[in-house]
């Protein structure tokens, strides 16, 4: 039996339509003027292209930090852009009204709350955020850190393993995390493949 060759095509649209969801969401909240931080892969994907492009890992979604109180207005700039919003299990969604797909959507997190109940530390606030190279607010690398390792699901874990192995994780870095942290960030660098001197911390 033959089987056909791969076809990677829905692979470049998939990653396409993050981009343009990313930029498309973003430019309205900066027209809105309601403050925001792009997190999750998208935020690692940023990071880690200040190191090295070439490690950029594609993500399928876009997640977002935003302040409870700026909710309801971001779903009114978001619906005039023909955004829809919706809940999935506590977490507000916006997808687009051709084509409302919840795992393509834009997940918000809501700032300084617990973003699960097994959650030890509340979302950091959007005031943690930096403006990246290609326009939008992206939350800041120790913030985003300390997010990841207190979700510490598997997707996280493999960020972090991005961050280590271009640099952008150090003994500096690692101090200013609570130590509960820094000891999955440990477990993290001590189970994962090494090509260089891992950093010491």
């Amino acid at each position: 039996m033959a089987l056909c060759g791969p076809n990677f095509e829905w692979q470049v649209e998939a990653v396409s339509h993050v981009e343009r969801l990313l930029k498309t969401v973003t430019a309205v909240l900066d027209d809105a003027g309601i403050p925001y931080a792009v997190i999750g892969g998208n935020a690692i994907a940023v990071w880690v292209a200040t190191h090295d492009v070439g490690a950029i890992r594609a993500t399928k979604d876009v997640d977002l930090l935003l302040e409870r109180g700026d909710l309801d207005r971001a779903g009114k700039a978001m619906e005039a852009h023909g955004f829809v919003r919706d809940e999935i299990l506590g977490i507000p969604v916006f997808m687009d009204a051709d084509d409302p797909l919840p795992s393509q959507g834009v997940h918000i997190v809501v700032a300084n709350e617990l973003v699960r109940a097994s959650a030890a530390y509340p979302a950091p606030g959007v005031e943690n955020a930096v403006r990246s190279e290609s326009g939008f607010l992206v939350l800041k690398l120790l913030e985003l850190v300390a997010m990841k390792l207190d979700a510490n699901r598997r997707v996280d874990q493999v960020h972090m393993e991005d961050l280590l192995r271009v640099g952008l994780i150090d003994a500096e870095l690692a101090a200013r995390l609570p130590e509960d942290l820094r000891d999955r960030l440990r477990h993290v660098r001590d189970t994962m493949e090494w090509f260089t001197e891992p950093p010491q911390f």
